[in-house]
């Protein structure tokens, strides 16, 4: 069973882990190549762990808590979010291939994009 100080320390490293993640969202909400959706998420996921506080200012933001309601309630994703993801992931592989990367790595990183679209279209849209 762990102890009263584990569980602080663990509390601690789930607070540092969400505030970086959350400080990566608000980097992606200003720039076009840094993705918000995702850092907030694992954001969420790390407040939920580490720090009711936490998780219930991020839960009730004005900005992120709709998105995160959705997302916890429906697993849905805004139509403006996944338009956005699939053309930078098709802007970045195309890219990718004019910059003369290797054929391997284009064809290897195309599979990774086309399956990350395909699941991001499955979700139901907000």
């Amino acid at each position: 069973m762990p102890s009263v100080r584990q569980h602080r320390l663990a509390s601690l490293g789930y607070k540092i882990f969400g505030l970086c993640a959350l400080g990566l969202a608000i980097i992606g909400a200003f720039l076009p190549v840094m993705p918000t959706v995702p850092f907030l998420l694992v954001a969420a996921w790390a407040f939920e762990r580490g720090s009711p506080r936490l998780d219930a200012w991020l839960r009730h933001h004005p900005t992120f808590g709709p998105l995160l309601r959705d997302w916890r309630e429906r697993g849905a994703i805004p139509l403006y979010a996944k338009l956005i993801a699939v053309v930078s992931m098709a802007a970045s592989l195309a890219l990718m291939w004019f910059g003369g990367a290797p054929l391997l790595v284009v064809l290897a990183v195309g599979a990774i994009l086309i399956a990350v679209s395909a699941y991001l279209l499955s979700r139901p849209s907000a």
